[in-house]
């Protein structure tokens, strides 16, 4: 079943065997479905192996024309890489095709009550003690040696304001409201409607550790479990 053979390919990906995962996915009785195609990319993009992610790009578009996911993905690639110009590509295309983002969005649920948070929130009453959460965590992850991964920001802006903009999302404003409101050795659960970014994967996963809490994040892809400073996806999703 296609299942099966996307397995394969996960796990040809997640051993770095890039080649042969390319090979299988073309020589499958199978036609590969959206899922194959962006498993394939997704492995090409962490391994670092570029010459692959147009063929698979060009696939997933195909296959999923009006997703929003593919477009900022491909984005995010695009970024990587300083493409500005395909980035304003993917967004034309977009425009063209009538696809919107699906803004961000994280819940964490306390004492029987869901908290929703999108990016850039200023409508939750203890906003300001939020930011202050987000401020310390900030500093600490800092001193711990952590550098901004601003890739994930799809503007040709300057860094700085790509930092910011990072700090902005909804999983930060969610895990924020947790240690605000709960203390250890309670666990932080978060809902996320989207993949979380590489930036705010590893910055959870070194908040974990200086604030020494357990934090378990359900993005749109799977369950994160975040323990002194590692995920259990081994930083591949």
């Amino acid at each position: 079943m296609i299942e099966h053979y996307g397995c394969m390919v996960d796990l040809l990906c997640r051993t770095g065997h890039l080649d042969e995962a390319y090979v299988f996915v073309n020589d499958m009785p199978i036609s590969p479905n959206s899922i194959i195609w962006r498993t394939l990319l997704m492995g090409c993009k962490i391994r670092g192996s570029l010459d692959k992610i147009e063929i698979a790009a060009e696939r997933l578009l195909e296959l999923e024309p009006h997703n929003p996911e593919n477009y900022v993905m491909l984005s995010n690639l695009y970024a990587l890489r300083a493409q500005w110009e395909k980035v304003s590509y993917m967004r034309k295309k977009m425009k063209d095709s009538g696809v919107k983002i699906v803004p961000g969005c994280s819940c964490i649920e306390l004492d029987g009550i869901v908290h929703r948070f999108v990016v850039g929130d200023e409508s939750h009453p203890d906003i300001k003690e939020i930011r202050k959460v987000l401020i310390d965590v900030s500093e600490r992850v800092h001193h711990a040696g952590h550098v901004p991964l601003t890739c994930g920001v799809l503007h040709d802006v300057a860094e700085e304001e790509k930092e910011i903009a990072l700090c902005e999302h909804s999983e930060r404003l969610a895990i924020a409201y947790g240690l605000l409101k709960t203390k250890s050795p309670t666990v932080i659960w978060v809902v996320k409607n989207l993949r979380a970014c590489d930036d705010c994967h590893e910055i959870t996963k070194i908040v974990s550790r200086v604030f020494d809490r357990e934090i378990i994040v359900r993005d749109r892809v799977r369950f994160h479990w975040f323990v002194q400073g590692s995920c259990s996806c081994n930083d591949f999703w």
